[in-house]
């Protein structure tokens, strides 16, 4: 499939590697021109100085940016450029940015008025699983769309799921968000408790991790987080963002996330130790400080 890859990120450089290896053409664009230069040098395939040019004639467009901004702005240069509805089955943006649901429908409107179509399709599995090809996917938007991508799409997944209509790809993310921050501050404070009781934290965990108790978080951040390293996986300021946008949702949804803004309270405190970069686990730092 003819395909462009905005954004070359900790996310975006591998997943978009994993297209290229797949047999798709692939076609890149990054703010910083010397990453999709490393880019093109590690993966084969193209990279264009404008989003114009890396989305000219394009029948799927990908997108791993910032924010609700970023994915306005790109979106706005990406419409005119790409493939139109219907040109070997294309002309269609997948959107993998953690957004509110809110400009996910504001994209889908704008394609849609274009003959074109958007998907947004947030993901989870952190750096690692993009660099394995082990994310999974929750996608908004047409039905017909979705199931022509969703091949593509296979290429750095393990899960993939139509959510529903434009923004419920994001309102799922959501969910997926306030249930880590929960686990991640459960853990911090199940290995903060063993400490203070003087017991051997890996037998703690040998113990716990089979029962009831286990969860992704506790098998691949309990030793990590014993040993107060926090230098790699997702970003305290990102889980920032993505709490924020949750708990927006949720004061107009009328959800009570009470744990959840707390937990995000944590993480400002978490911020204000200078751990912006630091990983989410990092929540067992200010437990200990």
């Amino acid at each position: 499939m003819k395909t462009a890859f905005i954004g070359l990120g900790v996310m975006g450089f591998p997943m978009a590697g994993h297209l290229k290896a797949a047999g798709h053409e692939v076609t890149v664009f990054n703010r910083t021109p010397e990453k999709a230069a490393r880019w093109v040098e590690r993966h084969g395939g193209a990279s264009k100085p404008t989003i114009a040019e890396a989305v000219a004639g394009a029948e799927l467009v990908c997108l791993c940016v910032g924010n609700d901004d970023d994915v306005r702005d790109v979106v706005a240069q990406v419409l005119p450029a790409m493939a139109a509805k219907g040109e070997n089955g294309g002309g269609v943006i997948v959107d993998h940015t953690t957004t509110s649901a809110t400009v996910a429908r504001e994209m889908d409107a704008a394609a849609r008025a274009v003959g074109r179509w958007f998907v947004d399709a947030p993901v989870s599995g952190g750096q690692a699983g993009a660099e394995n090809g082990q994310l999974t996917i929750m996608a908004g938007g047409d039905a017909g769309a979705y199931a022509r991508v969703e091949p593509v799409l296979a290429a750095y997944a393990k899960a993939i799921r139509l959510m529903g209509p434009s923004g419920a790809g994001q309102l799922t993310k959501m969910c997926n968000q306030i249930a880590i921050a929960g686990l991640v501050q459960g853990v911090a404070e199940a290995l903060h408790f063993a400490k203070r009781a003087g017991l051997p934290t890996d037998d703690v965990l040998a113990a716990i991790s089979k029962g009831a108790a286990q969860s992704w978080q506790m098998e691949n951040r309990w030793k990590t987080m014993s040993e107060g390293k926090f230098d790699f996986g997702f970003a305290v300021d990102w889980m920032r963002k993505d709490l924020g946008i949750a708990l927006a949702e949720a004061a107009v949804n009328g959800a009570k996330l009470e744990g959840t803004a707390m937990i995000d309270g944590f993480y400002g405190e978490v911020q204000a130790m200078g751990g912006h970069r630091w990983d989410t686990s990092s929540l067992v730092a200010r437990l200990e400080k």
